[in-house]
């Protein structure tokens, strides 16, 4: 049975998420914070998990269970480092990869000229879409698509957002990008992983970490089999 929290349950928990979570994760940006505030992200879970939509902690995506794995929600503080760490002015053109439940495509889309975001299953594209439309989001566009095999968008992006793990970079993203572009991601092994802000070019990367995570890999960005010796 789940539990449902009133609209001003749900507000407060919004604010406090923002003030006690995110803000003391040195999360200071004031267009990120009013978007944090503005999106309701109990709409972005599944029905029996509303009232812990503000926890700190991974939610399981609406219709996620495939195979005996689970995709989740990012914690709140992951995604307010992540918008923070992009800086984006509203003048950006934006891919996100791995659209999810949709979340941190409309807080993108809030905060940059237009999102692209894809997702290699279609059911996941077609219920975050809903739910932006429902939200009155439409300067986006969702995409079922597999960013590292045969993807070829008709245009290059200002910035891209990894919404999983690779454990390296795959070149294939520096094409997608325009000069002076920069790429979100996390990277490496697991339960290691750092998050990163890249630019430059693919021969010349200039990065800035972040901070230590560990996030489950976007499919192709899994780490080579190692072969077997014995």
């Amino acid at each position: 049975m789940s539990v449902q929290n009133t609209p001003a349950q749900q507000a407060q928990a919004r604010f406090n998420m923002v003030e006690q979570q995110i803000r003391t994760w040195d999360v200071l940006d004031h267009r990120v914070l009013e978007v944090l505030h503005a999106i309701p992200r109990e709409d972005f879970v599944r029905p029996e998990h509303r009232a812990m939509a503000y926890a700190d902690v991974e939610l399981p995506v609406q219709g996620s269970h495939v195979g005996g794995a689970v995709e989740k929600l990012f914690k709140p503080v992951i995604d307010g480092r992540i918008l923070q760490s992009i800086a984006l002015t509203g003048d950006e053109e934006v891919l996100e990869i791995g659209t999810g439940s949709g979340y941190t495509t409309a807080c993108l889309a809030k905060l940059a000229r237009r999102v692209t975001s894809i997702d290699r299953r279609a059911d996941f594209a077609e219920l975050a879409a809903a739910r932006l439309k429902a939200l009155g989001i439409f300067n986006q566009r969702l995409e079922c698509a597999d960013a590292f095999n045969g993807y070829a968008p008709a245009y290059k992006f200002d910035v891209i957002v990894l919404g999983g793990a690779v454990a390296e970079l795959p070149e294939v993203l520096w094409q997608m990008l325009n000069p002076n572009g920069r790429i979100f991601a996390v990277r490496g092994l697991s339960p290691v992983m750092d998050a990163v802000v890249l630019s430059g070019t693919a021969k010349l990367p200039k990065t800035s970490s972040l901070f230590e995570t560990d996030l489950p890999y976007l499919h192709g960005g899994e780490p080579a089999a190692r072969p077997f010796v014995l």
